[in-house]
């Protein structure tokens, strides 16, 4: 298998106006004309997979095609008009792929709705996006239509995935994705489904995806076909997949990262992908598929690395003591791989025999034995964290995007990257830094505007068509970009100073004993910070340090795990001036998930909510 170049990427433009040059992949300008293509070009090959009762079923691509059109034709007999939307709450599954594609065909617009989102936030998005058929995954999902099935009127159908404890179940609003299979199948006609294919243009909004909603309500992002092809079309200059290689989509399909890694980029190098159990077998899925590639957010990568320290501590003391020599081999060849160096004769030899040793046993117990380059974005990681991996043998890039850019818009590459910064731009996008230090874009991958949001969608560029990012960077003379903030996040002390919190937290979350840390000082005379500690890595050390817990608020409240984190924190405080470093830190202990409003469903912290809920413990700090 050989990685897609960059002469593979056939008329990549720079400075391209919509809807003038319009983007090409293979000859197709939509998505659905894409599609269509694949699934009749590679026929009966796999197209992804899904466990059944334990066990991995293939799909093929005739499979993607038919059952896209029967759910699409079915829709269509339901009132299913151009432009229409569909929501889908739901895990990551084939049939999210399938009511994707399927709503693209039929020219109608698909949005993913997060499955910790509570009922009054489905209302929401269901109304704001006028939602005509809402697809929920299973009984626990359809409760939450149930609560609040009044409360939006637009719906005029809702399509249950599975069916298990719903036999006694009887709605006349609601069908069984089988009875939606049968009705598609009545009305199968590949002849008007062709038809609604080809009339789809590049200027069609074709997927909403809602931001987090961490400074208000959320905003539906609109991206039309030529966002998603543009961003499909610079992306397959970074992004770590090969032709018929194997994927794990585990992220969130909601997630445009997710959404065009493992709906759209798979159509372009026809890949195989395989859909995780749950969020919770990520690591097992991760061990039986040894993907080519893996993407995911710092949360994942800084757990597997966590893992890995817990579990060379449990080991023996010969075990140890080859998996620090093995990693201290592995940091002499890395330093020299991402400072751009030779790597000299004995550092290589030396290596070799490390990873024959450990290394490479490492890799399969972890399936990463054949990730060719791994990815992560969505927010900020460690350069610590990346030499690591690259130690292991496990090749890791940062790089930058978001929903407003169709997915990735800069990326480190092997042969141009700079550790600490999140890459250059890919072809076809521009890049500049205001005046204030906002980071800047424009091309054809931009988004369209918010739904319903004019003045929003007005804030989000300049008098010149520039999105404003919202973040804060610098650009270095080889054109690599590093973000050290957000503008809203920009912390002015007391004293008058300036401090980004972002590059400080990011270097406290190196420690696998801290799993989130928030900065705060804003207006006040010197720096603190909220943590979120480990849980299992510091129920671990509690445990081999004989200290007694109950349960997670008391161990957040014993003072040797106190002691511990205060020693982490004086080690980072070491590496920033005096000004930037932390003076006081308190604990949150309560566990937090998706859930919670502190969070959101990527797992990011919400600052100002996080301020506002443990005002009490930061006011204790001063």
């Amino acid at each position: 298998m050989n990685m897609l170049s960059e002469k593979d990427l056939k008329g990549v433009r720079v400075n391209a106006e919509p809807g003038v040059s319009p983007v090409r992949i293979d000859g197709h300008m939509t998505v659905p004309a894409l599609f269509r293509a694949r699934c009749l070009e590679n026929g009966a090959e796999v197209a992804h997979r899904e466990k059944d009762l334990g066990i991995w079923q293939a799909y093929s691509w005739t499979d993607y095609l038919t059952r896209a059109r029967h759910i699409g034709m079915g829709l269509r007999a339901l009132g299913l008009q151009r432009g229409d939307v569909i929501s889908i709450l739901s895990e990551d599954n084939k049939e999210w792929m399938y009511f994707d594609m399927a709503a693209q065909c039929m020219g109608a617009i698909s949005s993913g709705v997060y499955t910790t989102d509570s009922a009054a936030q489905l209302a929401y998005l269901v109304n704001d996006s006028q939602t005509k058929f809402l697809i929920v995954e299973n009984e626990e999902q359809l409760d939450k239509y149930l609560e609040v099935a009044d409360q939006m009127p637009s719906l005029l159908k809702v399509i249950i995935l599975d069916p298990e404890g719903l036999h006694a179940f009887d709605n006349q609003n609601c069908m069984l994705l089988d009875e939606l299979y049968d009705l598609g199948r009545q009305h199968d006609d590949e002849a008007v489904f062709n038809a609604e294919i080809d009339k789809t243009g590049p200027q069609d909004v074709c997927v909403l995806i809602y931001t987090s909603g961490t400074t208000g309500q959320p905003k539906g992002v609109q991206l039309t076909q030529e966002n998603i092809t543009a961003g499909m079309e610079a992306s397959l200059y970074g992004l770590p997949f090969q032709k018929r290689a194997e994927q794990l989509c585990f992220l969130p399909l909601c997630h445009i990262l997710e959404r065009i890694v493992s709906l759209y980029t798979p159509l372009v190098v026809s890949s195989t992908v395989n859909f995780a159990e749950s969020p919770e077998t990520v690591f097992d899925n991760l061990r039986e598929i040894s993907p080519h590639g893996f993407v995911a957010v710092p949360r994942v990568w800084e757990k597997v690395y966590s893992r890995v320290l817990v579990m060379a501590q449990e080991s023996t003391a010969l075990g140890r003591w080859a998996f620090g020599q093995a990693i201290k081999a592995g940091l002499a060849r890395a330093d020299c791989i991402l400072e751009g160096k030779p790597v000299p004769g004995g550092v290589a030899l030396r290596y070799r025999v490390w990873d024959f040793l450990v290394l490479a046993n490492l890799r399969r117990m972890l399936g990463m034995d054949r990730i060719t380059r791994g990815l992560t974005g969505a927010a900020p990681i460690s350069p610590e964290l990346l030499r690591w991996y690259h130690a292991i043998g496990v090749p890791l890039y940062e790089g930058f995007g978001m929903s407003e850019t169709s997915g990735v818009a800069t990326i480190n590459l092997p042969d141009s990257n700079a550790t600490g910064s999140v890459g250059q731009v890919n072809p076809g996008i521009q890049m500049r830094i205001a005046p204030d230090g906002e980071i800047q874009l424009k091309g054809l991958n931009i988004f369209k505007g918010y739904l319903n949001k004019p003045e929003k969608t007005a804030e989000a560029f300049t008098e010149d068509g520039w999105l404003r990012t919202g973040d804060v960077g610098r650009i270095d003379n080889q054109g690599f970009l590093t973000i050290t903030g957000r503008i809203k996040d920009i912390i002015i002390t007391a004293g008058g100073k300036n401090i980004t919190p972002a590059e400080i937290e990011s270097r406290l979350k190196f420690s696998h004993y801290i799993s989130d840390a928030v900065i705060i000082g804003d207006r006040r005379k010197y720096l603190t910070c909220l943590i979120m500690i480990d849980q299992e890595n510091v129920e671990k050390y509690a445990q081999d340090h004989k200290v007694p817990f109950s349960d997670f608020r008391s161990l957040c409240r014993a003072e040797p795990v106190l002691a511990l984190i205060r020693r982490e924190i004086e080690a980072v405080n070491k590496e920033f001036a005096r000004v930037e470093q932390i003076k006081d830190f308190r604990l949150i202990d309560v566990l937090l998930t998706a859930e919670d409003e502190e969070l959101t469903a990527t797992m990011k912290l919400k600052r100002a909510t996080v301020e506002t809920r443990h005002k009490a413990l930061i006011d204790a700090m001063y």
